[in-house]
């Protein structure tokens, strides 16, 4: 990559190798008054990026992010393998301080939501737009959520 590209993806904020220094060295810390000044740089790197992972976040190795934060929301309590590759707009969220658990390798297309305390396998890979709430084996291809009708209204005319 030349200086001008290197330049040119920093500038836009395409470049996360910054925030990946200060994610590990976060990690490592043990002196609060550091672990805090990390964190509140770290929340202005991904708040340019339009992304957010939480403090307590446990991200194994470095994640493959073709479009850099932005709009992903990684809850504190998420764990995430190595080798994940997660699009944009994806939401790992909490529910009751329990977060999902993504194996290694595994594949999560934009605009998905993996919510709760999930487990979702090793190679596992979740389509755009998917809503999953339910843990997913190893390999699984999950993809959309099946639409529902919740309440009936009886006599409606149309």
């Amino acid at each position: 990559m030349s200086f001008s590209q290197w330049l040119r993806d920093f500038y836009y904020g395409d470049s996360l190798w910054l925030f990946w220094r200060l994610f590990r060295r976060r990690e490592r810390t043990k002196n609060r008054l550091a672990f805090h000044a990390l964190t509140f740089l770290l929340n202005r790197l991904a708040r340019r990026q339009g992304g957010y992972i939480g403090p307590g976040a446990v991200i194994e190795g470095r994640p493959s992010l073709p479009h850099g934060l932005r709009g992903v929301f990684i809850s504190r309590y998420a764990r995430i393998g190595p080798g994940c590759r997660i699009y944009q707009n994806v939401t790992v969220g909490e529910v009751d301080g329990r977060a999902p658990q993504i194996g290694p390798d595994c594949l999560i297309g934009a605009g998905a939501v993996v919510l709760g305390p999930i487990t979702v396998g090793r190679g596992a890979k979740i389509g755009a737009g998917a809503v999953v709430c339910r843990d997913v084996p190893p390999g699984a291809t999950v993809v959309a959520q099946p639409s529902r009708v919740l309440t009936e209204v009886d006599g409606h005319e149309s």
